[in-house]
């Protein structure tokens, strides 16, 4: 009689057999192994400048060249790869606790507690973005903190309402009947029977919510209200690259490529975790 395979144990069989996730999880491999060690590489540190050497190509001396000050490109961008994937996973994991928090209680409580935490998610996601952004940078001045805070206040919306989703389906089995009947607190139902089972899209859910992380510390730092100088993020390098994009297309070149090739990377893993978790999927 052949062993039972689990159910996680299937959906890591069915996430190798699929090419764009394998791809994706070496592309990430590759990204977090140059973020730790890749300015080990190089005998330059992130901020050094050497003005007489300013602007120049990709070439042995400077593998990815160098900026309007002399520095070396391939420290700034591996150096800018900790702090866009230190952003993009913190906030996707705070963003994750919180929506499960909320979006749990809110389910299993129904009645007009879920009504007033749903309204409040409502007005909260109704507040712009950016006036968030702004009014924080006043207040705090700009930095990783405030970026995490600006992302983390209305982020964990979506997550709430995923989780809520799952939880007001999963209420209804009969399992969770059982569970009550024999007498179970909610506390157990809520974390030995319904968050285990919703744990799947919760996954899926988080692996997306990270390349939208990353870009949107891009997008902030590009218009001057994210990381500041001299630390670098990809954000900051395509901000500066940009006006030299005519003469000097290489500063702008590799940084926005990274930022591709990770937003590629997490969105194939996420796609693919969608699929695998699916439990309809299940051989």
């Amino acid at each position: 009689m052949d062993k039972p395979i689990g159910f996680f144990e299937d959906a890591w069989t069915r996430l190798c057999a699929n090419p764009a996730a394998v791809f994706a999880l070496l592309t990430l491999a590759f990204l977090f192994f140059m973020a730790l060690f890749g300015p080990l590489f190089s005998p330059y540190s992130y901020s050094e400048i050497h003005l007489e050497l300013k602007n120049s190509p990709p070439s042995l001396h400077y593998w990815f060249g160098s900026d309007e000050l002399g520095r070396d490109l391939f420290t700034r961008v591996w150096w800018g790869a900790r702090i866009s994937l230190f952003i993009g996973i913190t906030a996707a994991l705070i963003d994750v606790l919180f929506g499960i928090f909320w979006g749990s209680i809110a389910a299993y409580c129904g009645g007009k507690i879920e009504e007033l935490m749903m309204r409040i998610c409502d007005i909260l996601y109704a507040i712009p973005y950016l006036l968030v952004v702004i009014l924080l940078t006043v207040i705090r001045g700009s930095g990783i903190v405030t970026i995490l805070i600006a992302m983390t206040l209305t982020g964990w919306i979506n997550m709430a309402r995923i989780v809520r989703s799952q939880i007001l389906q999963l209420k209804q089995n009969d399992y969770i009947t059982a569970a009550r009947a024999i007498g179970a607190s909610p506390s157990r139902i809520l974390f030995r029977h319904l968050l285990p089972n919703a744990l799947g899209p919760i996954i899926a859910a988080m692996t997306l919510t990270i390349p939208t992380a990353i870009f949107t510390e891009a997008f902030l730092s590009f218009l001057g209200l994210g990381i500041q100088a001299p630390a670098a993020s990809w954000g900051v390098m395509v901000n500066d690259g940009l006006p030299a994009m005519r003469y000097y297309p290489w500063r702008l070149l590799f940084p926005a490529s990274m930022i591709t090739l990770t937003m590629l990377a997490f969105n194939l893993l996420g796609n693919a975790l969608r699929d695998a978790l699916d439990p309809r999927l299940r051989r």
